[in-house]
């Protein structure tokens, strides 16, 4: 089994889509969050994942924060590492610890709009797609390496809150794919900045998923 701990700052979503998909041999064994308020670490005591709050405002510096963040995250033992709306940018020194084992979600077709406000900013480009982005986690900010995607349209009516939602919807099917591949072994980073998927196609890292509501 492969031990997996999720770092969450809200609801948990994305912790609640990976869980219930039961991927074979993932054990998500951990939930961290910055936030002791953050509604995901009810969920995770309700299915009995062991929880941990290493609150950021109790810190006078951020490398006295991810210092502690560092060493509740080791208590875990874990394999993989999984940001699930995680909303705090991490250092360079605890990124490289655990460099190409380290996931993160994020809701744009990257590199398009890293950061915050995706939704908004796509609306605002006149984009017609848009979507969200499995990477591993590097220092620049939203840069690691690619590794899966999920695509949706952009519709005439789109609000950010409509578009969000919709984009939500695909990031609860393509990140426990993603975290399927690593427990298998099939995910490989090759440090420069490739990833490969061993026995999968290059059609299998995006997905297009229609607006079936509208």
């Amino acid at each position: 089994m492969k031990r997996v701990v999720t770092l969450i700052s809200g609801r948990g979503s994305n912790l609640q889509a990976l869980v219930e998909a039961r991927i074979p041999g993932a054990a998500f064994v951990g939930v961290v969050s910055n936030r002791p308020e953050a509604k995901g670490l009810a969920f995770a005591r309700s299915v009995g994942i062991e929880t941990a709050v290493v609150d950021h405002r109790t810190f006078e510096t951020r490398e006295a924060f991810e210092e502690a963040l560092h060493a509740t995250v080791e208590r875990f033992n874990p394999d993989l590492v999984v940001l699930a709306g995680f909303m705090r940018v991490l250092g360079e020194e605890f990124v490289r610890y655990y460099e190409g084992r380290m996931l993160n979600i994020h809701p744009s077709l990257l590199p398009a709009f890293p950061g915050l406000n995706t939704h908004a900013r796509a609306l605002a480009a006149g984009c017609r797609v848009h979507g969200a982005t499995v990477h591993f986690v590097t220092p620049e900010v939203d840069g690691g390496p690619i590794v899966i995607q999920g695509v949706v349209p952009v519709l005439p009516k789109d609000t950010a809150e409509t578009l969000a939602a919709r984009v939500l919807r695909v990031e609860h099917r393509i990140y426990p794919q993603a975290v399927r591949w690593f427990v298998e072994g099939r995910l490989r980073w090759r440090g420069g900045g490739g990833v490969e998927v061993v026995g999968g196609r290059v059609e299998d890292r995006v997905w297009f998923v229609p607006a079936l509501e509208e």
